[in-house]
This record gives structure tokens, C-alpha cells and sequence, in this order.
């Protein structure tokens, strides 16, 4: 890079494929900065290209020196004005490709599961098909890609994936620095720890100089330092990439405890070789709001996802499931479900959709609670309860907006 007299440069973004990643050490992800032509120049301090968490020697803009730009603005303009309007909705890219590319967890049980045949299922793959019904009338139409904790941003803020529904926690990094819109929670939950009952351990404030098995690349290693830390615990984990990795390391006695989402810590203890032998401790230490993402700067297909997964909680209220939905839509006389299935009011217009998408929603994938009771409820072999994701007039959480 040139010297520069001002102490300012201009930048701006590479004008083909180029893509640069700066990493984010806090969380342990790569965030891709895509070298899409954007309207304007950029006026940047070189030392400010990436937020302050970036190393110095890696910038997600091409960086020219005042010489050379003047070479390149007036071709850089054009170019980007000729481009800025070519770019494709995601719901226009979903549409033509024929179906919704979903991405997953890499086997977790009552959220996304594999089975012996490749068959997916979960509460987070019932979000990715309620999306797909909504858009093509078909639940079916989905693919999913497994991802790792580590792999799932970047997967999502490069294009390979439309969504990422994925047990993944909203916070405000993730929200505002990533690039990524949360659509909403489909499952609130908390952090806590398993122990074998060997241990002889019945609280959490009992773990001081334990080792910890924990999943890299996740809010929890971070939740787990702050809890030990605000303690004056000490402890040595033992990082693993992928969730069963992780399991498997607390069978075969690698360290003391496993720690990770409550959720999760009950779907990883069916898969030990002895479930009764591990107990998960009372303590919660942490909220973990987990939900659907997408890219920033794509509404419509922000409200896409937000609106579909907001569609089955609006259908659990109004009594409104899979085996009734046609007999509602025939002779409900309620003005609240004539507009959920289209009947009255905007219907899909707002969405780009057709009227009937929420009621394909409730036909093909089910209401919120036909989706959490057969994959983590009571009809699941994890059996949990509603607890904060019952309905708010049951004492939960859970709450779509108003359907007008």
C-alpha cells in the first residue's frame, strides 16, 4: 500500500469475485466481506477498513492509493450503478432454483436429525419447511446443509444457504456486526451443565476445577468463562467442533462435564451409552434465544421466514392444526383465522406470496406445538416441557403479532 499524505484513503469494493474474511477471535467465526460493487465511494481510515476485532493486515475492501483511484473512480461508479439494480432477491433466487436452501445442525436430536435413510427432521427443520410451504406450496421443497458451529455464518453470509436455522443464538454481535437479521425465537433456552451421577456433584457451584467439554464456535464457551470467572472457579476445557464430538468425549471420560443449551444437553444424553448415569444440574446461566437468520438488506425475504415461523405460532393460538385446517377454512366464521388462512384480509400480498401460504404451513408442517411436541415435547423422546416456549396465555413466551 502507498504512503498516504492525509492520513485517508479512499477504498473501494474489488470489482469481480473477490471475497476477503476478517475473523471475529470472540467468537470464533470468519466474517466474508462478498466484493459486490456498492453505490458510492468509500472515504475509510485504513486502520478502520474492519471493526476493531480484525487484524490489521486484512481489509474486506480493496484499498487504492489517491493515484491509482483516479484511474478507476469514474469506471467504479459506472459499474456500480449498473449493477446495484441487477441483483436478485433471495425470494426471486429460492423461486427459480426451485427450492429453499436450509441450513442445519450436523445431527442433533429433536432439532435437526438425520436418519438412516437421509431423512431430516427436528423443530428447526419444521421452520425451513414451513418456508418452503409458504413459498411453493410444498413442504418438500427444501434442501438442507449440515453445518458445524464454526462453518454456519459464513455459510450463510456467502449465499451458499438462503437460511440458517440451526439452534443458533441471537445476540447483539451476531445481529448487528454479522451482517444478519434474526427472524424471530422458535425455542427459548438456557445454558447448563451434565454430569455422571458418579461424580457426586449436584450443583454447579460444586464444578471448580472441573474439565468442561464444550462445543467451539458457540455463545457457550463464552457464557461458561463469565460464569467460572463471576465465581471464582477455576476450570480447563476441552473444545470439540462438532455437537457429538463433543458427547462422545464426555462418555469416554475425557473431562467431567458437558456444558452446552439445556435443549441440547437432553438430546446429547439419549445418545450416551448409559443415559441414566447422567444427571443435568439445576442451574441455568444464560438466555439463549434461538431462531431462524438471514443476510441483512433483503426485507421481503426477511419477512418471508420471520411471517412463516410467526404463521404456526399464530395457528397454535387460534386452534388451528393440521387436522382441522380444512374444516376451519370451510366454516370458520372467526375473523382472526379467515385472515391467517387467507380468506380475508391481505393474504400474501405484502410477501410476495400467494394467500393460501400460511394455511400450507399449517397442512403440510403442523401449528408450533404439533412441531415442538413431536420433535422435543412431550411425543418426543426428549420429552420436555413447554416451560417459556408455551403460548404467553399459558405463561410462555411465545407470541406472533397481530394477522391484519
Amino acid at each position: 500500500m502507498g504512503a498516504r499524505d492525509d492520513g485517508l484513503v479512499l477504498a473501494v469494493p474489488a470489482l469481480a469475485t473477490r471475497r476477503s474474511a476478517c475473523r471475529d477471535p470472540t467468537l470464533d467465526v470468519w466474517r466474508w466481506c462478498q466484493s459486490v460493487v456498492v453505490v458510492g465511494l468509500l472515504l475509510l481510515d485504513t486502520k478502520n477498513c474492519c471493526p476493531a476485532w480484525w487484524p490489521d493486515n486484512q481489509y474486506p475492501l480493496e484499498v487504492y492509493t489517491m493515484k491509482t483511484l483516479k484511474s478507476l473512480a469514474a469506471s467504479a461508479v459506472l459499474l456500480t450503478l449498473s449493477m446495484g439494480v441487477v441483483q436478485a432477491s433471495t425470494l426471486d433466487t429460492v423461486k427459480q432454483r426451485g427450492h429453499v436452501q436450509c441450513g442445519v445442525n450436523t445431527g442433533l436430536p429433536g432439532f435437526s436429525f438425520p436418519d438412516d435413510r437421509g431423512k431430516w427432521s427436528g423443530l428447526d427443520v419444521d421452520v425451513c419447511r414451513a418456508i418452503a410451504a409458504a413459498v411453493f406450496g410444498d413442504a418438500g421443497k427444501v434442501k438442507f446443509t449440515p453445518l458445524t458451529a464454526k462453518e454456519r455464518f459464513t455459510a450463510l453470509q456467502s449465499g451458499e444457504i438462503d437460511v440458517l436455522s440451526r439452534n443458533t443464538t441471537w445476540t447483539t454481535t451476531r445481529d448487528t456486526s454479522l451482517g444478519l437479521n434474526f427472524a424471530g425465537v422458535d425455542y427459548y433456552d438456557g445454558q447448563g451443565f451434565m454430569v455422571k451421577k458418579s461424580l457426586g456433584v449436584n450443583s454447579a457451584k460444586d464444578l471448580g476445577g472441573a474439565s468442561v467439554c464444550i462445543q467451539a464456535g458457540t455463545t457457550t464457551e463464552l457464557n461458561l468463562a463469565d460464569y467460572f470467572r463471576s465465581n471464582n472457579m477455576k476450570y480447563t476445557p476441552i473444545t470439540y467442533d462438532k455437537a457429538a464430538e463433543t458427547v462422545a468425549g464426555f462418555d469416554a471420560g475425557r473431562c467431567d462435564v458437558l456444558t452446552s443449551d439445556q435443549s441440547q444437553l437432553y438430546a446429547l444424553r439419549i445418545q450416551l451409552k448409559d443415559p441414566g448415569g447422567a444427571i443435568v444440574l439445576p442451574e441455568v446461566i444464560s438466555k439463549e434465544p434461538l431462531g431462524p437468520v438471514v443476510r441483512q438488506g433483503d426485507d421481503q425475504w426477511f419477512n418471508v421466514v420471520k411471517w412463516s415461523l410467526f404463521a404456526m405460532l399464530e395457528a397454535e393460538e387460534m386452534g388451528v392444526n393440521s387436522n382441522n385446517v380444512d374444516d376451519m377454512k370451510a366454516n370458520s366464521k372467526n375473523p382472526g383465522v379467515r385472515r391467517l388462512l387467507g380468506l380475508e384480509g391481505i393474504g400474501g400480498k405484502g410477501l410476495g406470496l400467494p394467500n393460501e401460504w400460511a394455511y400450507n404451513i399449517v397442512k403440510m408442517v403442523g401449528n408450533y406445538a404439533e412441531a415442538f411436541d413431536r420433535n422435543v415435547g412431550m411425543g418426543s423422546k426428549l420429552n420436555i416441557a413447554r416451560g417459556l416456549n408455551a403460548l404467553w396465555k399459558d405463561g410462555g413466551l411465545q407470541y406472533a403479532p397481530p394477522f391484519r
